[in-house]
């Protein structure tokens, strides 16, 4: 019994190791992404993005609309989507699909907010999200966010 139990652990245990380092390494992606997130969120503050469909900001003379979008694809690690299977099994909450679908539109934003302060723009109204699979394993998302800016005349309340 004894020998069995020591040949069961020389066995599994690489696939163990593997599993927390993917897992440790993984999680500390995600936060220090969310935490680059949030600096050029504060950073980007400034461009009023807007929902809104019908609405349109004071727009300063000589400033026309233009489309600006970002896009952004994030792969989730692979060792939460096991977890995630698991979860599924038993019809829980997927935190780990949830936190992948708030980084992607969060960065998509991000994007579309520097591309728009590039072109001199403050504002972006009619703002759009599109999230989509990108593999089958629900593991890699795409999300785009598009929208009009403009430079408006309009200040932040």
């Amino acid at each position: 019994m004894n020998q069995s139990f020591t040949q069961m652990l020389i066995n599994y245990a690489p696939l163990v190791i593997l599993f927390v380092v993917g897992w440790f390494f993984g999680a500390r992606h995600e936060r220090q992404h969310l935490a680059r997130l949030v600096i050029s969120e504060k950073e980007l503050g400034h461009i009023i993005v807007s929902t809104e469909r019908f609405y349109r900001p004071k727009i300063a003379s000589n400033s026309e609309g233009e489309l600006v979008l970002g896009s952004v694809v994030i792969a989730q690690d692979y060792f939460k989507m096991v977890i995630a299977r698991i979860l599924s099994l038993f019809g829980k909450n997927l935190t780990t699909y949830e936190t992948l679908l708030d980084r992607a539109r969060r960065e998509a934003v991000v994007r579309m907010r520097i591309q728009a302060q590039t072109k001199g723009y403050n504002h972006i109204y009619g703002v759009r999200l599109e999230v989509t699979n990108i593999n089958q394993l629900g593991s890699m998302v795409e999300a785009i966010a598009y929208g009009t800016a403009v430079i408006s005349t309009q200040n932040r309340s």
